[in-house]
Order: structure tokens, then sequence, then C-alpha cells
């Protein structure tokens, strides 16, 4: 719940069960500026909050019906309120209660009698951090505003150049210009760099969200195919022999385009990694508990010790270069595990320099028979 302090004074939502409590909690607090509001039960403060914006809650511990823990339970398990901050009040100065306060999702415990100084400065202090999250949250918010806007705008205009380019780069070398022809080679190199980066800025920061994946039985076979096959030509530009080996159809539980992308990504890297003339492998068995582990394995340069350490790591510029000048941004692997992990799987590489890498992916699956999907 978004709230803005700067137009308004915070509003605090007082629960007791004691008259007395409330109007001493009330007139210290009111006095301060702050707009206060009652409860003498935790079925009415549950009812203040569906109809108010509550900033901040002070929650009596005893209360006849329910208590403290219960409703503070029920206000974490409101997404519209889990963000409210809520400070315990009590009489008993009991570490066994403080615990529990705090488990059930407070984030302060004041005993009484109050201490005015210690009140207001713990009010003070836990509205000043929820104000400061939610100017973070925003931030967030205007970030993936802005994001949008690259990904509807400029992704779409360097699409334009990108195409706009190969057409004069395809037309200079009809006309045995080698200087223009040069010259249109490095615009479209540029150009496919910078189309790269957007693309895969664009695609890590989805990732950096809330990876709302839908889980389901996918063909794992098929979708390596799929995967195969949109690289083919770029494989043959470069003779490597790209191929998927093996037999059998695996099922594993994925999100259909998250799998599609992580395949997309290690098989892209293989092709643009892998010296001219070599093969890429793409190949999958039974995992445990009835899914999969699935293998990309090249013959390119392979990595370092150094490389394995930060291999995941965003914006990492690992010591492997693309063979035939392909654009790298070093988002790729970072984006790769994310999404592997948010499918409940696991990601990992073996490689030792010089002879290839293989980067061996563990899908989760579910046993029994599953309808083939067209």
């Amino acid at each position: 719940m978004k709230q803005d302090f700067h137009h308004r004074a915070a509003r605090l939502l007082v629960v007791d069960d004691q008259e007395t409590n409330l109007k001493v909690v009330g007139d210290i607090l009111g006095q301060s500026g702050f707009d206060i509001v009652l409860a003498s039960d935790g079925d009415q403060a549950l009812r203040r909050l569906e109809h108010q914006a509550i900033d901040l809650v002070l929650l009596d511990v005893l209360m006849p019906g329910r208590d403290g823990f219960e409703v503070c339970r029920l206000i974490r398990a409101q997404p519209r309120w889990v963000d409210i901050p809520v400070i315990f009040l009590s009489a008993a100065d009991d570490k066994d209660l403080i615990v529990r306060a705090l488990e059930a999702g407070g984030v302060d415990y004041v005993t009484k009698p109050f201490n005015r100084a210690e009140l207001m400065s713990r009010v003070r202090t836990h509205l000043a951090l929820k104000a400061a999250r939610d100017h973070l949250r925003q931030l967030a918010e205007d970030k993936d505003e802005l994001l949008g806007i690259l990904a509807h705008d400029l992704k779409n205009h360097l699409g334009g150049m990108q195409m706009s380019v190969q057409l004069l780069h395809d037309r200079a070398k009809t006309h045995a210009d080698d200087r223009l022809d040069r010259m249109a080679a490095n615009v479209l190199a540029s150009t496919d760099q910078m189309f790269s980066f957007v693309r895969e800025f664009l695609a890590n920061s989805a990732a950096d969200r809330d990876l709302a994946l839908n889980l389901e039985q996918v063909y794992l076979n098929q979708a390596m195919a799929t995967a195969v096959q949109h690289y083919a030509e770029t494989a043959r530009r470069k003779g490597i022999a790209l191929a998927q080996v093996g037999s059998g159809d695996f099922t594993v539980v994925a999100d259909r385009q998250a799998l599609d992308q992580v395949l997309d990504n290690l098989i892209s890297n293989a092709v643009k990694f892998s010296p001219l003339g070599k093969s890429v492998q793409i190949s999958a068995e039974p995992g445990p508990d009835g899914g999969a582990i699935l293998r990309v394995r090249d013959e390119g340069p392979g990595f370092t010790e150094e490389d394995k350490g930060r291999m995941f790591a965003r914006y990492c510029r690992l010591s492997a270069r693309p063979t035939a000048g392909e654009p790298s941004t070093g988002l790729g692997l970072s984006i790769v595990r994310k999404l592997v992990r948010g499918m409940g799987g696991d990601l990992r590489c073996e490689s030792v320099p010089g002879e290839g890498a293989t980067f061996i992916i563990t899908l989760p699956g579910l046993p029994g028979p599953v309808p083939h999907s067209s």
C-alpha cells in the first residue's frame, strides 16, 4: 500500500481493549500531529483497516477474542496490508511474548506503562522506514515503466536499423566496393551488439521481477528440437555440426517460454563461441524424481577456474570471445540461471580450458504418462 506522508499526516491505528490505554496512546500521538484511529478489539481493528488507509498499527498483545498475535498474522496474510508496520504493546516484559510477537510479523515491541519519548521514537522510526520502502518501490515502478518504453520503442527502432544496415551491407557487396563494405560491416556489427544488449537487458530485468512462471508438464525433446532448428542455419554458416543426440522423450515440469529462453541462450552461446568446423550437441536423459537431465556440449575454448567463479554474474565478460565477431553482452548466463532456478531446477557447468564446455540442467518432473500436446 503506497502512502504519501508529504501530503497528509500519517494515520495510526491503535488497538487495545482498555479504554484508558486507548486514550493515553491516542493523546500522546495525536498531540504530535498524527491522525489517530482507535479500535477496542481485533475484529474492529480489521474493519478499520478495510475502510481506511493505515500507515502503522499499535497493537495490544492480550485481548479477548482475537489476541494481538492472531490479528497481526491476519494483517500479514493480506497483500494490501503486508507492508504496514505493526508495533506490539504489552504490560508484560516477557521475552517469550516478544519472540512470539516478532514471529507473528511485528516490527517492534513497546512495554506499558509508556515512556512518551520512547514511544514517539519507535513510531517515527518505523514510519520513516516505511516511507523509504515506499519510495524505493516507486523508483522500481518508474524503472519498470522506463523498461516498457525501451521494449516498445528502442527495441523496435534498433530492429529497423538492423534490417536497413543489413540491406546496405548486402548492396555494398554487390558493388564490389571494399571501403563501403567495411563501413557497412562495422555499422552492422555495432547495431547487432546494441540490439543484443537491449534484448538481453530487458529479459534480465523481467527475470529480476516476480518471475511469475507458469509451470506445467512439457515435452523436453520437442523444445530441444525447436531450439536446434532455430540455430541450424547459423551453425551451418560457421561449419558447425549442431545436433540433438540420443533417443527417448522426457516430460519435465517447466514454463514453456522460460525453457525456450534457456535452450535458446545455451545453444546460441555454444555456437557463438565454437570455432569453425567443430560440433555442438544437445542431449537429454532421465533425471531424479521423474525429471530429466539436459546437456549442451560444445568444443569451444572452455572456461578457466576464474571464469567458473563468475560466469553467472551479470555484465560479466569471460575469457572466451565469439569466434565470428558475434555480439556478447555478459547477461545471458545470469538470465539462464534465474530461469532454471525459478522452475525448480539446477544448473552447473563442466569445463576444462581448451576442451570445450558442457552445461548441465536438471529439471523436475512428475511420474506417470502425460497426453501428448500438439
